[in-house]
């Protein structure tokens, strides 16, 4: 929320429902849970997608989306280095996002 109001930027709240979980989270359920922790926020999207993979997931959103810049949370990141483990011997996130988003990536943590 920090980077979208310095950049004043649209924000977009993503949650991915895996189907192999099915949790049935919805848009508005999204919006409830983000807004009684944070309270109204101003210029954001709120938007649930359903997928096998997390990692697919996102990418696909923000592609969809054209976004300028993302903000993974540092445990988000952690799974995307686990993901590429699998394909890559030693990967580096932050080069491996680059490589595939024409945006800016940022990791943060939790209490920034």
């Amino acid at each position: 929320m920090r980077i979208a109001k310095e950049r004043e930027a649209e924000l977009t709240v993503l949650h991915v429902d895996l189907y192999q979980e099915n949790q049935g989270v919805t848009r508005a359920e999204l919006k409830r849970a983000v807004e009684s922790v944070f309270g109204p926020l101003e210029r954001t999207r709120y938007v649930v997608r359903r997928g096998f993979l997390v990692e697919e997931t996102i990418l696909e959103e923000i592609a969809a989306d054209d976004a300028d810049v993302v903000v993974l949370g540092s445990k988000q990141a952690g799974r995307w280095r686990t993901m590429l483990r699998r394909f890559l011997d030693d990967p580096d996130i932050e080069t491996y996002l680059r490589q595939k988003l024409d945006c800016t990536v940022i990791t943060v943590r939790a209490d920034e």
